[in-house]
């Protein structure tokens, strides 16, 4: 666990030949990875990290967990796709599990986070002119600002953020936007039009946001006595990642619907879902909604895998705990002038650093030096997410190379 040596020519050559032939749609801290296991990341020089992001909570079980690569290995060598022309034999079991790890009745696969919510977009819809009635082209969605629910076009048309939004225009109408956590802006919101409200229980790109307490339950409240449908989107925040298998548990609250992602393909390969009940996804007849790669067998078996380690408990309990003691250390640091706020909840952390210290993007750069990944947002906020397998002690050193670099 030494500090790290600025790039040499070889980190140097990968950076460059890779801007020279990708679109720069990324700016990437200048690390290149070769290879990684649990916790830790190596560069193409031998050089360690520790990963503090893992992957936006991608791998929220590590970088190579072997439960996963071996159910993963096993399907490769039985069947990876047929597509939804066919069945296959993984499809039931996924279905069955992920519905029940919800609570729910019915799941639609797909493959990315963003497809899925375009997915929970549609099934809104369709849902608001089959089931409730709302005169056709007419259904609206209430969303929050400073959301990230992804950058296909429809979804920057109801983004608040200037580099997602600007010049994809013309924009996808049916969407009104407000304050996250205004339970007052929300209600003057909804409308009789009013199919759903899509919210992220913790806002993650908006630098780790918790709303107000009492905010998700009443959004529930509403949105029972309007007939409109409060679907969360547990992409980042799901999954273990708080402390609960989903962020909306933490005030009791059962969403509708459940758009899931990342975490829910290991760290293995790219798995999302929505997952409903009958009443909503039952909206859907053949032909209307579809995707050639989701609900593949290969994804099915790497996901059951993830369901069956959620069964257990062990990485929400684990999240919980170790979140506890995160949560603890970076708050000693509010008091020493760098630091102006930390939130979040469980092994996820938004920290705002006094603009005066530096942006989001030097202290982490500072910290990819000292031999630790994360990643910065919106200016002077850098997240921590490290995977929720990491042991105390390697989060502790972590979290002494971050005071190192502030020199508290």
């Amino acid at each position: 666990m030494t500090a790290v040596t600025p790039p040499n020519a070889a980190t140097e050559a990968f950076i460059t030949a890779s801007e020279a032939h990708s679109a720069h749609n990324y700016h990437p801290l200048p690390v290149v990875v070769a290879t990684a296991e649990g916790a830790w990341m190596t560069d193409v020089e031998g050089r360690r990290y520790l990963d503090m992001l893992a992957g936006y909570s991608a791998l929220n079980f590590g970088h190579g967990n072997q439960r996963l690569i071996e159910a993963a290995k096993a399907q490769l060598e039985r069947v990876t796709l047929t597509s939804r022309a066919f069945y296959h034999d993984r499809f039931s079991a996924f279905c069955t599990q992920l519905a029940e790890l919800c609570g729910m009745d019915m799941v639609l696969p797909m493959n990315t986070g963003a497809e899925a919510v375009e997915t929970a977009v549609k099934t809104a819809r369709k849902w608001g002119y089959q089931v409730k009635g709302v005169l056709d082209g007419r259904a609206k969605i209430v969303v929050a600002g400073n959301n990230f629910h992804g950058r296909t076009t429809t979804i920057v048309s109801f983004s608040t953020d200037h580099e997602a939004r600007a010049d994809f225009g013309p924009y996808t109408p049916g969407f009104e936007i407000v304050p996250y956590g205004d339970l007052t802006a929300l209600r003057g919101a909804v409308t009789e039009n009013t199919v759903a409200v899509l919210l992220e229980p913790i806002q993650g790109e908006a630098g780790v946001l918790v709303p107000p307490a009492g905010y998700l339950p009443a959004v529930r409240e509403l949105t029972r006595e309007r007939n409109v449908l409060f679907i969360a989107d547990e992409i980042q925040s799901g999954l273990g990642r708080t402390g609960r298998t989903f962020a909306c548990e933490h005030e009791g609250v059962v969403p509708d619907m459940y758009v899931l992602g990342k975490a829910l393909g290991g760290g293995v390969v790219p798995v999302s879902a929505v997952v409903s009940s009958r009443e909503v996804l039952g909206v859907f007849k053949p032909g209307e909604h579809g995707s050639t790669f989701g609900g593949n067998p290969l994804a099915c078996a790497v996901a059951l895998e993830v369901i069956a380690m959620l069964r257990t408990g062990e990485f929400q309990q684990r999240a919980a705990e170790l979140g506890e003691h995160l949560h603890a250390e970076l708050g000693l640091l509010t008091g020493t002038g760098k630091v102006t706020q930390v939130r979040g909840r469980g092994l996820w952390a938004g920290v705002d650093i006094d603009p005066s210290y530096g942006t989001g993007r030097e202290i982490s750069e500072k910290l990819m030096a000292k031999g630790v990944l994360v990643k910065d947002t919106h200016g002077s906020t850098i997240r921590i997410a490290p995977p929720l397998m990491i042991s105390k002690e390697d989060l502790d050193w972590g979290l002494d190379q971050l005071r190192a670099v502030l020199a508290v």
